[in-house]
């Protein structure tokens, strides 16, 4: 499995952003303790994206969670239940209440193992 423990925020949504087709346009240099702003071109015009916090991510993070189900709907789902450590042999209830209740960052994470399998795949 694609491993994301080793990425910032910062990396993931680059590495996101990039999966989904997305052109880095416009960078501002951070400092050492912020690795700058991005913004990118996407299909809906140029914005800054944050897959993370949920006061600012919705847009981004249903968009990326729709290409990755698009990509591959049992991988996505699979992925992120294997990030909240649900074992297959629960129940469907234990299944919905993990995915219902996944943080932005499981969200994030099960999109990008997803995205990048499917792009592995297609190589």
């Amino acid at each position: 499995m694609t491993q994301v423990k080793d990425k910032t925020h910062q990396q993931l949504n680059r590495a996101l952003a990039e999966l989904m087709g997305w052109k880095l346009v416009y960078r501002i240099d951070g400092n050492e303790t912020n690795e700058g702003t991005e913004y990118w071109e996407t299909d809906k015009g140029f914005r800054q994206v944050d897959f993370w916090e949920p006061t600012t991510c919705q847009s981004d993070s249903s968009e990326v969670q729709a290409k990755a189900i698009e990509a591959n709907e049992a991988n996505y789902f699979a992925n992120l239940l294997s990030l909240k450590q649900v074992p297959t042999s629960h129940s469907l209830l234990d299944a919905l209440r993990a995915i219902s209740l996944a943080s932005p960052q499981e969200r994030a994470e099960a999109a990008y193992i997803t995205l990048q399998g499917a792009r592995d795949d297609n190589s």
